[in-house]
């Protein structure tokens, strides 16, 4: 029946409603399309448009070759989409769901179109047809299920160090990387991957430390916490750097810390990854701070405290503790923190700060300061600007803007040594003004004498560093299995994927480092090298370089938005360069790679287990004049931004641009990633060789979804994640790290999940495992990360096996 005609049924209305928006869909496309074809992109969007609003216009006027034409849009659709992407499931979504959406309203409306029995005729073969075809892309939607096996694990064992250091964790978790070798890996083999669906919550208790409606604190926690355990306590420090100190078999509190942080003194976020254990030498243990916890602070203080009762240890500094902070500039409030377990060699408590990036070219000094672990004095200080420094500068004041270490270091007891992974230059994307010591220094690993606080050795991963590369993962330390034996070696993961091994006494590399092209153009040619390195061990980076084809969203429409961002930036693949003229696109992005969760490492099999991320980041360098129109002024100024994303509006004062960062590049409206998942996943990697085991993604989509909203799917899409991972003699891998709030045990010999449970927070933070009275516990505290959007929670959880 024609629409103006009376009376006017339900269904009619309900078919013109349809072809409103078929139309409106097809208007959207056609002009999105013609913009992405003057960009030089896909023809698709633009001819698929114009076919829905033809379809749009005919079916609101009743007339079946409206339908008829939507049926011939979608197998066009089809058609293009398996030539683009073929069976790759997460590449079809974008372009086959939404589609298929309207073509599910598109069938009943026949029976008005069409009317009468033949009109019932198309309806149920057209019906027919959609679940058949809705069969077929579920079995295609189960390979994002999948993941790659490459081989099996080694067969034979590495051999073990001499080291007492090195010794693979047991009953006790010492340090925050299981001891400060960082192999987070436990000797314990009670839950095996048979027995670990029987895992149960034992206990937990809460910290107490939330942001609660403190204005200061709000979208600012993310506390990243690993316990330490020791005898039979357990450690945790909380966001604001409260420490708890719990019975570790049924997490009851022995006592409490609170060094009274403010607010104000968080930088971008509250955290505190862990905290360090320390015996005094020849000390009876009765002794007070015989035994003491050393951490320090989001306001650049270290504290001292007796491990047993909480206590000051009044002979640590002044009252126990020391302002690390003097010397390194003029500084406000979240500009000086510690965020990172200080890491503790020969009794010299070696400590770096995060200087909060992206404010000023001259920030705080990235000195690195190593003290005392019984009286708290400073033992020395590297300034790597100075090197003629011991402690106090001639002139009052460390370097300003040199490179910082804001993560953790590992350590070497028998060498000496201890190894620092550090960032870049303050003002990240900004480098005309580096010279010597700087550039020398920035993103490299440096290998520091313990006893002298001068360098023994440094390998540089990125040579003029403007994309904010610094180095966050701890390194490992390893014996490195050679066609001699084995050598000691430090593995380094980095930002970029890239995995080095090195030997840890010379830093020469174990395993093969090339050098790759590098793109010279952008705004600071001159300052551009030819060639960066790349490891030829292995990398977690993907082997090509983005697409248009790989843009993503949940329809065509964002998916086309995403490929006109693609097509009108500056993207020369890796490395790169800022640009101020437009956009430019970073891939990987500043968050991995391999980030804070660094790597694990199963000596006796000789795996390395890696979690990473896979994102880009969609920058722009803005021009002085536009960042102060804007009002972006960096942190302590009376006008500063509260809060906010990092890195989206860094001032980067002291330098002609500020820069605008897209971590993970989101798309407008639905909040999605432009780029198409996994966006993180887990891999094995054979020590010996680099040779990949398996990989898989990490996380699912159950917390993830458009618009904020969590889908609840439980499919393996591959999320952001922060966070690393502990393996266990009997072959369990745990981690959490992912945004969908689970903690998970992957199978080492599979990489199947073989248990999850559900966390009340984000698990971005590191598992430990311990044991007391026989028991083996896994220990997690899911502290959330206002950064990946997981809730906020104060709880530490136990898992363990029921008892007997």
């Amino acid at each position: 029946m024609p629409l103006g005609r009376d009376p006017k049924g339900a269904a009619e209305w309900a078919v013109g409603a349809l072809g409103v928006i078929l139309t409106l869909i097809g208007v959207v496309l056609v002009i999105g399309g013609g913009m992405l074809i003057a960009a030089g992109g896909s023809w698709y969007y633009l001819l698929a448009g114009l076919g829905l609003v033809a379809s749009g216009v005919l079916v609101f006027r009743q007339e079946l070759l409206g339908a008829w034409t939507y049926v011939g849009v979608f197998v066009a659709t089809v058609l293009w989409a398996l030539w683009e992407v073929g069976l790759d499931s997460w590449g079809l979504v974008p372009r086959v769901v939404a589609p298929a959406v309207l073509l599910a309203f598109i069938i009943p409306s026949l029976l008005v179109l069409k009317g009468g029995r033949e009109g019932r005729k198309w309806a149920i073969g057209g019906g027919v047809a959609f679940v058949a075809m809705a069969g077929v892309s579920s079995v295609v939607v189960a390979q994002a299920n999948q993941f790659h096996v490459d081989g099996a694990l080694p067969r034979a064992g590495v051999a073990q160090s001499s080291d007492p250091d090195a010794i693979p964790v047991g009953a006790d978790w010492p340090a925050y990387g299981g001891s400060y070798h960082a192999q987070r890996y436990s000797s314990l083999n009670q839950i095996t991957p048979e027995n670990v669906g029987k895992l149960e919550r034992v206990w937990s208790f809460h910290t107490g430390d939330l942001p609660g409606d403190r204005p200061g604190a709000q979208n600012k926690y993310a506390s990243e916490n690993t316990p330490l355990k020791i005898g039979d306590t357990l450690y945790a420090c909380t966001g604001k750097n409260m420490v708890v100190a719990v019975n570790a078999a049924t997490g009851e509190t022995r006592w409490r810390f609170d060094p009274g942080v403010d607010d104000a003194s968080i930088p971008y976020t509250a955290a505190c990854r862990g905290v360090s254990y320390f015996v005094v030498p020849n000390v009876e243990a009765a002794q007070p701070c015989a035994t003491r916890i050393i951490w320090g602070t989001l306001d650049a203080r270290i504290i001292a405290v007796d491990a047993r009762t909480g206590q000051r240890c009044a002979a640590f500094g002044r009252n126990g503790e020391v302002n690390t902070a003097e010397g390194m500039g003029q500084t406000v409030p979240g500009m000086i923190s510690i965020t990172s377990a200080p890491t503790i060699v020969r009794g010299v408590v070696v400590t770096g700060h995060q200087i909060l990036d992206g404010q000023r070219r001259d920030a705080p000094s990235g000195v690195i300061k190593g003290f005392d672990a019984v009286t708290g004095a400073l033992r020395w200080a590297w300034d790597m600007n100075s090197p003629e420094t011991n402690t106090t500068p001639a002139n009052g004041v460390y370097t300003l803007g040199t490179p910082n270490m804001w993560t953790t270091a590992s350590g070497d007891e028998r060498l000496g040594l201890v190894y620092l992974p550090l960032g870049s230059t303050a003002a990240d994307y900004w480098s005309s003004d580096r010279t010597g010591q700087q550039l020398d220094y920035a993103t490299s690993l440096v290998a520091l004498d313990v006893s002298t606080g001068k360098p023994r050795w440094h390998f540089q991963t990125v040579h003029h560093d403007v994309w904010d590369y610094d180095l966050g993962s701890q390194a490992t330390l390893v014996d490195f299995p050679t066609g001699a034996g084995t050598t000691p070696a430090v593995v380094l993961p980095s930002k970029q994927g890239d995995i080095y091994v090195l030997n840890r006494e010379t830093g020469q590399p174990l395993a093969g480092v090339g050098t790759i092209k590098a793109p010279q153009d952008g705004l600071e040619p001159q300052m551009r090298t030819p060639s960066q390195p790349v490891s030829l061990f292995h990398t977690l980076r993907r082997p090509a370089d983005l697409t248009e084809r790989q843009m993503w969203g949940m329809s065509p429409i964002d998916q086309m938005v995403c490929r006109i961002q693609f097509r009108n930036a500056a993207y020369d693949g890796f490395y790169t360069t800022p640009r101020a003229d437009r956009h430019y696109i970073q891939y990987p992005g500043y968050n991995g790679g391999s980030d804070w969760g660094g790597i694990s490492i199963d000596p006796v099999r000789g795996v390395i287990v890696a979690n990473y991320n896979d994102m880009p980041n969609y920058n722009i360098l803005v021009p002085r004049a536009e960042a102060d129109r804007r009002g972006w002024v960096p942190r302590g100024e009376p006008s500063a931004r509260k809060g906010g994303p990092e890195g989206a509006g860094d001032p980067q004062v002291g330098v002609p641009y500020a820069v605008s960062v897209n971590a993970g590049w989101r798309m407008p409206f639905t909040g999605l990633l432009c780029k198409e998942p996994p966006y993180g996943g887990i891999r094995a990697i054979d020590l010996r060789t680099g040779r990949q085991i398996w990989d898989r993604p990490l996380g699912t989509a159950r917390k993830n979804g458009p618009f904020g909203v969590p889908s609840g799917l439980g499919i393996e899409i591959g999320t952001p994640n922060n966070g690393g991972a502990v393996v266990t003699a009997s072959g369990l891998i745990f981690i959490a790290a992912a945004t969908d709030d689970l903690i998970r045990a992957i199978d080492l010999n599979t990489g199947k999940t073989v248990w999850t449970a559900p966390l009340p927070g984000g698990g971005q933070a590191t598992p430990m495992t311990y044991e007391v009275n026989g028991r083996q516990f896994v220990v997690i505290a899911p502290g959330g990360h206002h950064f990946m959007e997981t809730p906020v929670s104060d709880e530490v959880i136990a898992y363990a096996l029921p008892e007997a």
